[in-house]
């Protein structure tokens, strides 16, 4: 089986690992993930991160196939269209992204142009769904829990993108308190993923580290099982609930959910120009 190279990308202001999925021999890749640069106070953009992204693909020589999207993330704008416009490949999410759409549409008051059915995106998932990437072959399980569009891509049933699902085993699992989330799912999908081979590679979209280590992205199956101190092998579902609420119940809303979920349930698009050509977003009051 073909050896898969990895390289991560942090972003260091939502704390969000992107990454660049790619085969050597034969150039085929993906990109996940890929955080746009978002000024809240002065609502500047910046493609800055991205950028390194684009310029490792250009170096390697790399031919993109694909760019994925683990949910319509809560905690950063996606960059996927410059990144399809600088190195090319098709936009994919998972298919319950429309049941997030129509959530927010009523959320945020969205204009009757805005179609919940997921066009926006070039490719919609199904959950089991497999595509093939050269020697790369993709396999899409869909997670919900923390949203309901929430997927996982599994590649050559080696390593596995959990996107918020999971995070590194001293820091836990993801809130379920969004519209739509639900931690009793999140608890069974997050048994889909620990049913993987012990040994399968697990790569995070968010590490929230403490103070005695310095970032990580990569872990295992077995870490998990063993470690993780929401979901290690013992803990009932039950239990997983009572927790998770508890602590869902404390927690702030990240700092860029307004701005990002409006920006990337459009795939990463503003919305439209108001009629004195500016972009505006909505601030919807009292809504979450």
């Amino acid at each position: 089986m073909t050896a898969i190279q990895v390289a991560a990308f942090l972003d260091a202001d939502s704390e969000t690992f992107s990454y660049v999925v790619y085969e050597p021999t034969q150039k085929d890749a993906v990109v996940i993930d890929p955080v746009l640069d978002f000024d809240y106070k002065s609502g500047r953009t910046s493609t800055a991160g991205a950028q390194r992204l684009v310029d490792f693909i250009r170096q390697q020589q790399l031919k993109v196939a694909w760019i994925l999207e683990t949910h319509a993330h809560a905690d950063h704008l996606s960059a996927a269209p410059f990144m399809q416009a600088e190195v090319g490949g098709k936009l994919g999410i998972g298919e319950n992204i429309r049941q997030v759409q129509a959530i927010f549409k009523e959320v945020y008051g969205l204009e009757k142009e805005f179609l919940p059915n997921g066009h926006q995106f070039d490719h919609l998932f199904t959950d089991g769904e497999v595509f093939q990437v050269g020697l790369m072959t993709f396999r899409v399980m869909h997670t919900p829990g923390h949203t309901p569009a929430d997927v996982c891509f599994v590649v050559n049933e080696q390593l596995v993108f959990v996107g918020d699902t999971l995070f590194m085993p001293d820091v836990g699992t993801a809130r379920c308190d969004f519209p739509g989330g639900d931690a009793a799912t999140l608890y069974q999908s997050i048994q889909q993923i620990l049913a993987l081979p012990s040994a399968t590679e697990i790569y995070i979209c968010h590490d929230y580290p403490p103070a005695h280590r310095d970032y990580q992205y990569q872990t295992t199956v077995a870490a998990q099982r063993d470690q993780n101190i929401h979901v290690k092998t013992g803990i009932s579902q039950q239990e997983f609930v009572a927790m998770r609420n508890a602590r869902d119940a404390t927690l702030t809303m990240p700092r860029l959910i307004l701005p990002a979920i409006q920006v990337n349930i459009r795939a990463g698009h503003f919305p439209p120009p108001a009629a004195d050509g500016q972009i505006y977003l909505k601030l919807p009051i009292n809504r979450l």
